[in-house]
């Protein structure tokens, strides 16, 4: 007997078993009740959370009761939404629904439940109040909550700081081509492309974490696409712009400049399902321009979008398309604001209760610098994308989607793979990420190659040698292995991932050449010094 039979009074495919949800009461009361004794006999409960690991906290039994009577509701709501009885789709916008309504009301984000808050109000003497204020009126005027000291950074100062020149730029983008450090380079170039949801110079921040100057450390002629941040001027371009005028103009200068036919290409997020759509398009044109294929943290197979998927329905994305499909744009606060509401907690409430209530400065941190440095989408490319990809799963219909006029069929790309996923990632689930082995390189799966990292999305993917402290895992890619067969069996190897990805991608570079002198060549001149001015546009 399924679940939704287990009792005759349980509404078929909706609601809550009366059985479950009365266990689920009692349970609770007896708790209630335990930790109302506690509180009557000036016991203090322990507090398992960081929200409340401060000793504020615990200075008083009304304190501590207060932050564990909201623990013990907050559990208690999470397990109702467990239990309610629907498609899992909808019951993930239930439990989303549930942890944004209870992450809002935790004690920790009210100045009148908040002992550190008080603590600090008194011992200041209310300047931190005065501060908070003043921080909560500039958020007001920025539209958004900030996270890092936005004052100790700046574009080509401190971050996106590697030596290159802008080679290459149309309406789209802006090539960069980076200067060697190097006397003798790989002959093949590596091409990389970066979300376009979000600037470039999160593989470039600073000298010690840049991906970019990594790659140029290892000996390879390094170029990379930035993108615009766009504007009404390109409010009506589309994806298939993107991917003929953007990606594939890209290859065709980095390929012209090197004189090499083949070349390695890297795609980070969505810039990885663009590269794989713009490498499928050549196929089908009968071009193979790529030596080796690498992904980091990529979707091309959408079946499992883990939370994102809350955003995702039917109706929201029409409504979408009615307002921007046919031109406009896709704002990039709405993006910020989206991602920060899949970890609430850490990216809103935090600083909440750090810069709004304690008066506390935020701590500068390059990687939230750049989450805040938001960019624009036209809606006609958005809307393509979270149709074909997010609600339809158009991708894997090899052959069935249309670019350039031509079916595409991401299995006939036809380069080695290698294929990242973070282990912790909540925008592209790792599990997600692996599924591309089975996709891409048909015709030798034996090639592809797929290495697991610790953190989430940003940091697992920024994790440089030396001071690393996280770990990766390998493990040979077999024909019809899933995941967690692949995890099973995986090798576990202290510190950072990158000297595996140049180790592969060494194998695919061809011969070592002099350095070149110069950037660019006679057709392709150097516009301009990296970062160039695109990555420096602020989003309206």
């Amino acid at each position: 007997m399924n679940q939704q039979q287990s009792s005759p009074n349980a509404m078929p495919g909706m609601g809550i078993d009366p059985a479950v949800a009365a266990q689920l009461q009692s349970d609770y009361a007896q708790q209630f009740m335990t930790l109302w004794q506690q509180m009557l006999n000036s016991e203090v409960p322990p507090l398992r959370d960081k929200r409340f690991a401060d000793p504020a906290w615990q200075s008083s039994t009304m304190h501590a009761f207060n932050a564990a009577a909201y623990l013990l509701n907050a559990k208690f709501l999470a397990a109702m939404a467990d239990a309610v009885q629907m498609p899992p789709k909808a019951k993930q916008k239930v439990r989303f629904a549930v942890e944004q309504m209870v992450n809002a009301m935790s004690p920790a984000n009210f100045l009148f439940s908040n002992p550190e808050a008080q603590q600090k109000l008194i011992e200041t003497k209310g300047a931190s109040l005065t501060n908070g204020l003043k921080h909560l009126f500039e958020d007001m005027q920025k539209g958004r909550i900030s996270q890092s000291d936005e004052t100790a950074f700046e574009v080509g100062r401190n971050v996106a700081i590697t030596e290159g020149a802008v080679v290459f730029e149309n309406d789209l983008f802006q090539l960069l081509q980076y200067k060697p450090l190097t006397d003798t380079v790989y002959e093949r170039p590596l091409l990389l492309v970066p979300p376009c949801i979000n600037k470039f110079y999160i593989l470039d921040l600073q000298a010690h974490n840049s991906f970019v100057r990594y790659a140029v450390e290892q000996g390879h002629t390094v170029f990379l696409i930035s993108w615009r941040n766009a504007d009404a001027s390109i409010a009506h371009a589309t994806w298939n712009d993107y991917i003929e005028e953007g990606v594939l103009q890209a290859m065709h200068v980095a390929q012209a400049i090197t004189r090499q036919k083949k070349i390695n290409v890297l795609g980070f997020c969505v810039g990885g399902t663009m590269l794989t759509n713009a490498l499928a398009l050549a196929s089908a044109r009968g071009e193979e321009p790529a030596a080796s294929l690498t992904l980091l943290t990529t979707f091309l197979d959408f079946s499992d979008t883990g939370i994102l998927d809350v955003y995702i329905d039917e109706g929201k994305i029409k409504e979408i398309e009615q307002e921007i499909g046919s031109g406009g744009l896709m704002k990039g606060l709405d993006f910020n604001a989206a991602f920060a509401s899949l970890r609430s907690n850490e990216l809103i409430w935090n600083y909440v209760a750090s810069n709004y209530l304690k008066g506390e400065n935020p701590a500068p941190f390059d990687m939230l610098y750049w989450n805040a440095d938001s960019t624009n989408l036209p809606g006609p490319m958005y809307c393509w994308y979270v149709r074909n990809t997010y609600l339809e799963n158009n991708l894997k219909q090899f052959g069935k989607f249309m670019l350039g006029g031509k079916p595409i069929d991401l299995r006939e790309i036809d380069a080695p793979s290698f294929i990242y996923g973070s282990r912790e990632d909540h925008i592209v689930p790792w599990t997600s990420a692996y599924e591309s082995v089975n996709i891409l390189n048909c015709k030798k799966p034996q090639q592809n190659r797929f290495v697991l990292g610790a953190a989430g999305h940003i940091a697992g993917v920024i994790n440089p040698p030396g001071k690393s402290r996280r770990q990766y895992w390998v493990n040979d890619v077999q024909d019809g292995l899933d995941a967690l067969s692949w995890l099973a069996g995986a090798q576990e190897v202290a510190g950072s991932w990158w000297p595996a990805w140049t180790e592969f991608l060494a194998g695919h570079s061809g011969k070592q050449v002099k350095a070149r002198s110069k950037l660019g060549n006679a057709k392709f001149k150097p516009i301009e010094a990296a970062p160039g001015r695109y990555v420096k546009a602020k989003a309206a």
